[in-house]
């Protein structure tokens, strides 16, 4: 499939919104089709479903992969199953993600050994399971995230990783054992199978997401 570059934003946008509800798409309260290089499709806290706009040239099974993933009371391995078949196509390769603004918000004194610890901790991972062959990225500490641990910002063709965020909460909640599970996982950018092979090579769960509420709970079986 060539993606129709010179066409604009909302004719992507329209697409994908007309394909994914002829194809069933139910029980949200909205699309949003974004290109913002991070999370491929999520649902947020008021019920919007935001859908990179790539997925308008997706076929219909990536499609109706997409429409049963934000159902509720999907079971876990049938939702990570669904999540690798939309993750495998090549969203960004059709819509690259915008060019991020060059204007950014000025670090909080309190969050710089944070951010020293992280960028610390992936130069030894980088060694350790890497070979050395990653480059370096700075990171993001952010007060936004809800239902997210940590987001990854690629580049304008989607294969090189510009930027890492990491959720506060997570950093002064759950401890550096479980950011460090984070940090490992939202460092590789291909999410499909070679993605898996290494995730599970160095004792990462394969998912592009962790969702928080999620994690709480495995955290509480882990221990309890």
């Amino acid at each position: 499939i060539v993606a129709p570059r010179s066409q604009p934003d909302l004719f992507n946008g329209d697409l994908l919104v007309t394909r994914l509800r002829q194809l069933g798409l139910s029980g949200v309260r909205g699309v949003e089709p974004h290109e913002n290089g991070s999370v491929m499709v999520s649902v947020t806290p008021r019920g919007v479903l935001r859908v990179h706009r790539g997925y308008a040239y997706a076929p219909d099974t990536v499609l109706r992969a997409i429409v049963e993933f934000v159902r509720p009371h999907v079971r876990r391995q049938r939702r990570l199953r669904l999540e690798r078949g939309i993750l495998d196509f090549p969203a960004h390769s059709f819509v690259p993600p915008r060019k991020p603004r060059k204007r950014r918000r000025a670090t909080r004194q309190e969050d710089r050994p944070m951010l020293q610890a992280l960028a610390q901790r992936h130069e030894q991972f980088n060694v350790k399971f890497f070979g050395g062959s990653l480059s370096k990225v700075p990171f993001r500490i952010s007060r936004r995230m809800e239902r997210r641990l940590g987001d990854v910002l690629l580049s304008a063709d989607g294969k090189r990783p510009i930027e890492i965020g990491i959720s506060h909460d997570h950093l002064v909640r759950d401890g550096w054992r479980e950011v460090e599970h984070t940090l490992l996982h939202e460092r590789p950018v291909d999410h499909g199978a070679e993605f898996r092979r290494k995730a599970r090579e160095i004792g990462v769960e394969p998912r592009a997401v962790r969702d928080v509420e999620r994690a709480r709970n495995e955290r509480k079986q882990e221990y309890t």
